[in-house]
């Protein structure tokens, strides 16, 4: 088989200096030597573009090599003399070159010895491009062009320098490139796209991306316009400086101009949607970047998983962690901290303590966040025993130990379940710490307390917080209407006298619901007034504890007036749902007392609808949630399903439909007819 060794062997690069003006084919089996193409950052044909401008005709390379190749007997005498002169030779004598002078102290002394010694004299431009290319050295690179430039002839000295930056950048020494492009402009050499991209590439490389974004503005100064490789990289440069707009646009731009994108682009589009609440965007653009078949890596990923986690969507969560497994990529710490961030906001107790458990198996240990985040998770759901075990393993670690932020969440935990001793001892061992009890701590020791029935020590420890100077908040109020909901009305003025401290207002307002001398009218105005005073994130609880207050002190009137105000205010919405199908109750969400106050209601709809003649429909439901109180071991359905039962209500709990309980229209009827008989037969 015939190969070819010439002097053209690259269409790019033109060697019409050297001896021979005529390639030459050698029947060999060797295989064909070729000139290693060179890069500047991984592509090569841009360096040497153009040596010779008489090249860039493609057309007319193809006729040329046509018209000059000559087969030549690799037999004869001639042949191995040949060999030696082709430049497939000179380049492997230049790469020997480049390596000698790697093993050289980077002065000029020693530099130019290598030199002399191993070139000789006759020196042409390319000949340093591969030389310099192939150095590892910054500052020898520096030293072998001056050489070159000193000796040679130079066409395009811009390619010098190119590759002179690319050592540079490899090195990622960006304040040797900048004086590098200093030099360069002070020669009257001008920069090209490359140049640009190169010192970019190593401001990148630095993470140093505001810099990147200095070097591209300064293109247009010079005349230079970007390619869309340059343009695709500033996409991430722009997104790491926080310039989202222009990030944005480039972005959009490459997808109308069909840019080739990386998976670090993508990825920082993803976070800029992220950061901004486009979580549907993160996913769309994750969704492009598949259809494209760029691959996503690890830092992708956990940046989606980061982004569904804030959204809280733990279904696509996990639906990307399994994508991830399936590429073959192994989570990393990050990948399992973004996941416990994920499923611990979206309160997915469960997935949560896997990934820990998955976590300390592999021998990796959790911070201080993710261990709070695991614990607060815990006390909003009721993990108790996952959370004594959280906490003992984080006092065995040496990287982390329990914080405030700890102590607070393990009180929190054991006072919802009413353990004083237990809550006592976390207290004792936070001030043994430390850390001082805030308004948090105290908080969830009143509620504690309250549990356990121990009002003298709920007012102890309210006098505690106004004597530590700390001002009782809106949470402070909420947990005190929370105790009432559960003492004994002999013990109400106690705590009556604690919530005028924290809220006159509504101190004012309980006072004289327990006392029974307001009049209704009255009580919807003041109460109005509180609600309407109150955040938005205790609204509904006052208005819960208010209502609970009123079933328990018999008043059912004023319990009906606060769900009407609840529902005016909306504070409650969408409790009572109506097609033609079904009429349905929704409790979730609503406490016990205002649970049993809007079936109440209801039920009296329901009777005025039959009074008028209107026409029920086929099935009726009330909807509780399918949950259970998460300190409790029975729900709202629990207590709900006990009070049909003493109303003798034909409402059932549905087998395949969890927290609903359902009838039908002829049931229904039948119950308010005999419901209307009784009252008629009583009155």
């Amino acid at each position: 088989m015939a190969y070819t060794y010439g002097f053209c062997s690259s269409p790019s690069i033109s060697f019409t200096q050297r001896t021979f003006t005529h390639p030459i084919i050698f029947q060999s089996r060797l295989p064909q030597l070729k000139i290693t193409q060179i890069s500047l950052q991984e592509s090569v044909s841009e360096v040497t573009h153009n040596l010779n401008p008489q090249t860039s005709n493609t057309h007319q390379l193809t006729t040329d090599k046509k018209k000059n190749f000559i087969w030549v007997n690799p037999k004869s005498p001639k042949a191995s003399t040949f060999k030696q002169k082709s430049y497939d030779s000179r380049y492997n004598s230049l790469v020997e070159v480049a390596e000698a002078l790697n093993s050289c102290l980077p002065v000029e002394e020693d530099v130019f010895r290598v030199l002399d010694s191993k070139l000789g004299g006759e020196l042409v431009e390319q000949d340093g491009v591969i030389v310099i290319n192939k150095l590892s050295n910054a500052q020898t690179a520096r030293i072998v062009l001056k050489y070159f430039q000193d000796r040679c002839e130079l066409n395009r000295e811009v390619v010098l320098y190119n590759v002179a930056l690319k050592v540079f950048r490899k090195s990622k020494d960006l304040d040797g490139a900048e004086k590098v492009f200093d030099e360069m402009v002070e020669r009257g050499v001008a920069p090209d796209n490359v140049t640009f991209s190169t010192i970019i590439g190593c401001s990148r490389l630095r993470s140093l991306p505001g810099k990147a974004v200095e070097w591209f503005e300064k293109m247009a100064a010079f005349g230079v316009e970007p390619d869309d490789v340059t343009y695709a990289v500033m996409i991430d440069c722009y997104g790491r400086v926080g310039n989202v707009d222009m990030a944005l646009r480039l972005y959009d731009r490459s997808r109308t101009e069909k840019w080739r994108l990386d998976a670090v682009t993508f990825t920082t589009i993803i976070k800029i949607y992220g950061t901004s609440g486009n979580f549907d965007g993160c996913l769309t653009v994750f969704e492009e970047m598949k259809a494209l078949g760029v691959k996503p890596n690890l830092v992708c990923y956990n940046t989606l998983l980061d982004a569904m986690g804030r959204a809280k969507r733990p279904w696509q969560v996990k639906s990307i962690y399994q994508q991830l497994l399936s590429s073959g990529l192994t989570p990393g710490w990050a990948t399992y901290a973004s996941l416990i961030r994920a499923y611990g906001k979206a309160r997915y107790g469960d997935d949560a303590m896997i990934v820990y458990k998955e976590m300390r198996a592999k021998g990796m240990n959790l911070n201080n966040v993710l261990y709070n985040t695991l614990l607060s998770m815990c006390a909003d759901i009721g993990f108790v025993d996952e959370a004594v075990e959280l906490l003992d393993d984080m006092k065995s670690c040496t990287d982390c130990k329990p914080d405030s932020w700890t102590y607070s969440s393990m009180i929190t935990i054991f006072s919802c379940c009413g353990k004083v001793v237990e809550a006592e001892a976390v207290l004792k061992e936070m001030v043994e710490s430390g850390f001082q009890p805030n308004i948090y701590v105290l908080t969830s020791l009143i509620q504690c307390y309250g549990k356990a029935d121990r009002t003298d020590d709920v007012v102890t420890t309210f006098d505690r917080i106004i004597e530590l100077g700390i001002t009782p908040d809106e949470r402070t109020c909420g947990c005190l209407l929370n105790v009432m909901t559960q003492t004994p009305r002999e013990e109400l003025g106690k705590l009556t006298r604690c919530v005028q401290i924290a809220n006159p207002k509504l101190g004012s307002l309980i006072e004289a619901l327990v006392d029974s001398n307001i009049e209704d009218e009255t009580f919807k105005n003041e109460a109005s007034k509180v609600l309407s005073e109150s955040g938005e994130d205790v609204k509904k609880a006052y208005c819960n504890c208010l209502i609970d207050l009123c079933i328990n002190l018999d008043q059912l009137e004023k319990a009906c007036d606060l769900l009407a105000l609840g529902i005016n205010l909306d504070v409650y919405t969408d409790i009572q749902s109506k097609t033609s199908t079904n009429w349905s109750l929704h409790l979730k969400s609503l406490s016990l007392g205002a649970a049993l106050t809007a079936l109440h209601i209801w039920i009296n709809d329901l009777t005025k609808a039959l009074e008028e003649g209107e026409e029920l429909p086929p099935l009726l439901g009330i909807n509780t949630g399918h949950g259970k109180h998460k300190y409790s071991d029975k729900g709202l359905a629990g207590a709900l399903e006990a009070h049909l039962k003493e109303l003798n209500a034909p409402f059932h709990e549905a087998p395949d439909k969890a927290g609903w309980f359902l009838t039908t229209k002829v049931a229904v009827k039948t119950w308010l007819e005999g419901r209307r008989d009784e009252v008629a037969v009583a009155s």
